[in-house]
């Protein structure tokens, strides 16, 4: 860019004209808008990252810890299977051992072999025998690893049949609750057999409870509203 030089008065007409000096342009300041609009893609692009490096990181640490946590229940069912293992050698009763996960829990069951059937025995009568069993079992999983135990034990298809009975105990139930519009009480039962019931009502949208203290405890069936 050029200037032309500035005059005081008449100018001289003898005088020789200014010479024009080229004066060079001062560098532009930067527009700090524009950077910071040039910078936006790369700090979103960062912070996006860095978003999902931390999403992938607590998604690794749930999937480590139910791993974990699926170790850790196969293990107690293992423990329960060498304990019942005894149990039945020393007893001098036949039996297989099946290891399972369900859900939240271990699970155990004593089945037919190939020396002989599941000992009924070890149901006894409303399955008392059963639920005594299976408490022994929980605690000597307990005695070896330290954290209490929920596991399920089964023998000889017990609880498989009896769940499909509640099951069908249930929904007639809630239907007559349904027409009549009246509560009703269940004989009473095991807490494996009242949380059966207790899931079937509660997916037929109905509410239930239990009353009475053990082993009396049995389920009441309420209408809805």
């Amino acid at each position: 860019m050029s200037t032309e030089p500035m005059t005081q008065g008449q100018p001289d007409q003898d005088q020789d004209e200014s010479t024009v000096v080229d004066v060079a342009p001062l560098p532009e300041e930067p527009d700090q808008d524009a950077v910071g609009e040039s910078d936006a893609p790369a700090q979103a692009s960062a912070e996006t990252s860095e978003e999902t490096g931390e999403s992938s990181a607590l998604a690794a640490d749930g999937a480590s810890r139910r791993g974990g946590r699926h170790e850790h229940l196969e293990h107690e069912g293992e423990v329960a299977a060498d304990f019942l293992e005894t149990l039945l050698d020393i007893a001098d009763l036949d039996g297989d051992l099946e290891v399972n996960v369900e859900g939240d829990r271990a699970a155990v069951a004593i089945v037919d072999s190939e020396d002989g059937p599941a000992p009924k025995a070890l149901v006894g009568r409303d399955g008392a025998v059963l639920e005594a069993l299976q408490e022994l079992t929980r605690l000597a999983v307990q005695a070896e690893t330290g954290d209490r135990s929920r596991l399920m034990l089964d023998v000889a298809g017990h609880r498989a049949g009896r769940r499909a009975q509640l099951v069908e105990l249930a929904r007639t139930t809630i239907e007559q609750v349904r027409e009549s519009g009246d509560r009703a009480e269940l004989e009473p039962m095991s807490a494996f057999e009242r949380k059966v019931v207790h899931d079937e009502v509660l997916a037929a949208g109905l509410v239930s409870e239990s009353e009475g203290a053990e082993p009396q405890r049995y389920v009441v069936i309420l209408p809805a509203g």
